[in-house]
């Protein structure tokens, strides 16, 4: 049986829990002009969640059956422990022409497509960093989703930041890294601000400088082709301060111990992922 494309210029995108994640997501489709807000539809009973989405123009009806219902896309963004029985509720109304999307964390495609009945499925792990455009997301793509149907899908998540393709068992080690990995980097921007503070400087100059100095970084290590080891090369120059600073870095274990970071959380996410 032949798989009907998704109509690029016409479909209507839904989703299936109205939390923070659809809405960065929703947000930024529409403010990078891949969809209008007329196109998109989604769900909540909650006042104001119903006036977060309506605020940049999308409709928000009272049942999630009304989403799936009218939606040639539906993104599932509700909570682990909840979506299991919210796919069940919805089997029924769900169809093969229908491409179904999970940003759910630790949730496998096996299991969302065993509850859909269906498995044009494709799984999306995205971070916080969608909140302002910026996320990291990894894409995997279940049974009978196409290579247009991925298409679709990198183009919606690259409105909310950069987007890849991996296989779905390399989700652990991606949650580990970009799905916990702001976390790591909150504490050091605080630590970091900390540091300033110790020195001399006063709060608000520290912070700013911290998260600026991080933002900075992070921004040469992704546009300019250098490696990161040549990028912290060129600061260090021959007896200066900033070779002062690494040596403590590396008298205290910085890189071993964000490795170990990553590794564990890795860890923790396939030993929830099995439950």
């Amino acid at each position: 049986m032949a798989i009907t494309p998704i109509p690029s210029d016409t479909f209507k995108l839904g989703f299936v829990g109205a939390g923070k994640m659809a809405e960065s997501i929703a947000r930024g489709v529409v403010n990078s002009g891949v969809l209008p807000p007329s196109r998109i539809l989604t769900a909540h009973l909650s006042a104001q969640r119903r006036e977060a989405f309506q605020s940049f123009g999308v409709s928000v009806v009272d049942h999630n059956h009304q989403v799936v219902e009218e939606c040639d896309v539906v993104i599932f963004s509700v909570k682990p422990q909840i979506v299991k029985d919210v796919v069940l509720r919805l089997k029924p109304k769900l169809s093969e022409k229908q491409l179904l999307v999970s940003v759910v964390a630790g949730t496998k495609l096996k299991d969302l497509q065993e509850w859909a009945g269906q498995s044009r499925f494709i799984r999306v792990m995205p971070n916080t960093p969608a909140a302002v455009g910026m996320a990291a997301s990894v894409i995997s793509l279940g049974g009978t989703a196409t290579e247009e149907d991925g298409e679709l899908i990198e183009r919606l998540f690259g409105a909310i930041g950069k987007a890849w393709r991996a296989n779905e068992k390399l989700f652990d080690a991606v949650t580990g890294l970009s799905g916990s990995g702001p976390a790591y980097i909150f504490l050091a921007i605080e630590a970091l601000a900390d540091g300033g503070v110790a020195a001399g400087l006063p709060r608000e100059l520290a912070k700013g400088l911290a998260a600026q100095t991080v933002l900075g970084a992070a921004s040469m290590a992704v546009n300019s082709g250098k490696h990161p080891a040549q990028l912290k090369d060129d600061v260090a120059s021959p007896g200066g301060t900033t070779i002062a600073g690494i040596h403590e870095l590396e008298k205290g274990g910085f890189r071993g111990t964000l490795i170990n970071a990553v590794v564990a959380a890795a860890k923790r996410g396939h030993e929830l992922s099995q439950n």
